[in-house]
């Protein structure tokens, strides 16, 4: 079997990180492993460089990951995390959330190298819904 490449959802809100999650499940039900970095250690809003880091850690399977934030400091925490603990084939993404994140993971599903998983969710922000 072919590994695929992860994708990590850092969110403020672990509830919003888990909706996704569920979603991409749905979309991408084979072997792309989708990991949450969502909320703080207790339960609350916000977010959290150790569980950020150990998502990573949990997404990688060897094909790379793709980190997806949703806004504000979930960017600034995830460009922390890797900068103090780099690993090669990880890449923090420039995407919109919800559509960064399903085009990554149909992308990835396909059995898509890191590249074209990275392009296929930085491409989402032109998606148009009408």
């Amino acid at each position: 079997m072919t590994e695929h490449v992860g994708i990590v959802l850092v969110s403020h809100s672990a509830q919003l990180a888990a909706g996704l999650r569920e979603l991409l499940g749905e979309l991408a039900p084979d072997g792309v492993r989708v990991v949450v970095a969502a909320g703080t250690e207790d339960g609350g809003l916000g977010t959290s460089y150790d569980l950020i880091a150990r998502a990573v850690g949990e997404a990688d399977t060897g094909a790379g990951v793709v980190v997806l934030p949703d806004l504000g400091s979930s960017v600034l925490t995830a460009v922390t995390v890797l900068e103090d603990e780099p690993r090669p084939g990880v890449r923090l993404v420039d995407a919109p959330f919800v559509e960064g994140a399903v085009a990554a993971a149909v992308t990835a599903s396909t059995g898509a190298g890191l590249a074209e998983v990275v392009a296929a969710a930085e491409e989402a922000r032109a998606f148009r819904k009408l």
